[in-house]
């Protein structure tokens, strides 16, 4: 069979007598070769190719889910380096607390739901948008700092950003719906609460006005989405609206949960409560 290949005239040979290429089969037959091997040579090699495979598209899940963390992760990170500042750490203490408070929230819930390596690790992007955030602070900090009301509705947005996303990762990978909530709510406040402590303060959500219940709140809307089976985009922008909302409300009106009634000392005030609204 090989003899006969190589003989046949439908092979060209290049001036290094190698072989060159097989000709169609329709110039095969046109110059009466009537060699089926030849004819059929190039089908073989045809069917013996691997087919490649199609890029698969970039399900929507996923990319709301990186959109969103994304976000959170800057508007985070900001306002961990402002904390920085205030405590006068240097530029490194700055970046470290950048990217914890940015970070670590997404990272405890990728770890807790199996995503290993958690994204802000494996991909660096989350690294460089910490590491950006705690710059522009770092170099602008009067102007930071002069908008540190306005860094409240940025807060605001964050919180949003990670609440939904959180819950929407952990929907896609298979956690109870109930839980996904719970691992929003962890992914919205698990930096700002690690930061907190590294600088020696009660974290923040124990004391903020609607600030874990916000989270908690546009996580159970993404979930109700999952179970009604509607799109992820409408369901996380319900939920990241809602959470923003009641954040909002929380910080133009005041609105928190009980307390408990501490007795009254004497010539004291009667309430008690220090209203202490910071950045996340």
């Amino acid at each position: 069979m090989l003899d006969v290949v190589v003989n046949s005239p439908c092979l060209e040979l290049d001036s290094d007598g190698q072989e060159s290429r097989i000709r169609k089969r329709n110039s095969a037959r046109q110059s009466g070769c009537a060699c089926v091997a030849c004819c059929r040579l190039k089908d073989i090699h045809r069917a013996a190719m691997p087919p490649i495979p199609p890029i698969p598209p970039i399900p929507h899940a996923h990319a709301i889910v990186l959109i969103l963390d994304l976000g959170g992760t800057f508007v985070f990170a900001v306002s961990g380096a402002m904390v920085a500042v205030r405590r006068r750490l240097d530029i490194l203490g700055m970046l470290v607390l950048a990217f914890v408070t940015g970070n670590v929230g997404g990272m405890t819930r990728d770890l807790l739901i199996g995503a290993v390596p958690p994204a802000a690790i494996e991909n660096w992007t989350y690294l460089v948008v910490s590491v950006v955030a705690g710059l522009i602070t770092f170099l602008w900090y009067p102007v930071t700092d002069r908008l540190r009301y306005h860094m409240l509705w940025f807060d605001a947005i964050g919180l949003a950003f990670f609440a939904v996303s959180g819950t929407e990762k952990a929907l896609v990978y298979g956690i109870n719906p109930a839980m996904a909530a719970i691992l929003g709510m962890l992914t919205g406040v698990g930096g700002g609460m690690l930061r907190d402590i590294l600088v020696t303060e009660i974290p923040v959500v124990l004391r903020a006005d609607l600030y874990a219940l916000a989270a908690l709140a546009g996580g159970a809307v993404v979930v109700g989405g999952h179970l009604l089976h509607v799109s992820p985009v409408i369901s996380t922008l319900a939920g990241g609206v809602l959470c923003f909302l009641l954040r909002f409300m929380a910080i133009r009106r005041g609105w928190h949960l009980p307390e408990a009634r501490l007795p009254t000392p004497p010539g004291g005030s009667g309430s008690g409560r220090d209203h202490d609204d910071e950045v996340h």
